[in-house]
């Protein structure tokens, strides 16, 4: 009996939808998500196995124009993220009209030649109906002004689980033959530690406002399990910030802000974990770290 598997790039501008669609895709949480922009700062590979097929989905960050070192490093991930996948989704809001950022990205799908390119329109459970087919439209047109057409549109809504079933049989359609190149149980590809500083940045950014997200960065300093306490993890991170003040909000009077991230973060790491979790986190500065290579290669991110 035939198998068949698909790398699928799933890109677009910042807050399109993209981490909220692979966490679905997958049936469960592998990127972090949040209303800021560029939460996303990897790429991610969500894995879902089904019998006679494997998809691995390349969650990449929001392509956008840079204005920082990092800004730059995300954008080569992108690029990277989108080499030799089988299939290229992009993803536009219907809740958005079509601009130049999305006319940027098209003309990079449309440089991937041996790619099946889908288009789709999310986020459809937040306008009125009758605006989908002109947001079709547009999305045809965008494709056309590009060079190319869609191989699919699919309008769905990954919130409620909308046209995901629609997706998956469209991508099933176009993905090649082939073997499975993860193991059926494997989510996704990412270290352990990737996972909780994400998890960690999360719970720290919300709530946060204007340029304070863009500063968070986040490293897992200690990992350890208990001696003789089975499921027992003690965990010391770092929060890293650009200035003393922007230290100060996340720490909050008297420590309480830090400690309500503390209390968010444990919640999602012990159930990333399956376990209980001692978490310690400390808040450093580290100064434009976003525009210092030797800082941004510390952090981990891949110079542009």
């Amino acid at each position: 009996m035939s198998h068949k598997s698909a790398f699928v790039a799933i890109v677009g501008r910042p807050n399109t939808g993209k981490s909220t669609l692979i966490n679905t895709l997958v049936g469960e949480k592998v990127a972090i998500t949040s209303h800021h922009p560029n939460t996303t700062r990897s790429t991610i590979r969500g894995i879902l196995t089904s019998p006679g097929v494997q998809f691995v989905f390349v969650d990449t960050p929001g392509i956008h124009k840079p204005k920082t070192l990092l800004g730059g490093a995300l954008n080569t991930m992108v690029e990277e993220g989108m080499d030799s996948v089988d299939i290229a989704i992009m993803c536009i809001p219907a809740v958005e009209k079509i601009g130049s950022g999305d006319e940027y990205i098209a003309r990079a799908i449309a440089a991937k030649k041996e790619a099946k390119k889908i288009c789709v329109i999310t986020m459809v459970d937040m306008v009125d109906k009758s605006k989908i087919p002109n947001q079709l439209l547009s999305a045809t047109e965008l494709a056309k002004k590009s060079g190319f057409e869609w191989d699919e549109i699919v309008p769905l809504s990954a919130k409620i689980d909308l046209q995901i079933d629609t997706l998956l049989e469209v991508l099933e359609k176009y993905a090649p033959e082939g073997p499975a190149f993860y193991p059926e149980e494997m989510k996704s590809d990412r270290d352990r530690d990737s996972v909780l500083a994400d998890l960690i940045r999360e719970a720290a950014i919300e709530g946060l406002f204007e340029e304070v997200p863009h500063s968070v960065a986040v490293t897992i300093d200690d990992f350890s399990q208990r001696e003789n306490k089975k499921n027992f993890y003690d965990i010391h991170a770092s929060i890293i910030v650009e200035r003393d003040s922007q230290k100060g909000i996340l720490i909050g009077k008297g420590g309480q802000h830090l400690k309500e991230i503390g209390s968010r973060a444990r919640s999602e790491i012990e159930k990333n974990l399956g376990g209980r979790v001692y978490l310690d986190i400390q808040v450093k500065v580290m100064p434009r770290w976003q525009s210092d290579p030797k800082a941004l290669s510390k952090l981990g991110f891949t110079q542009p």
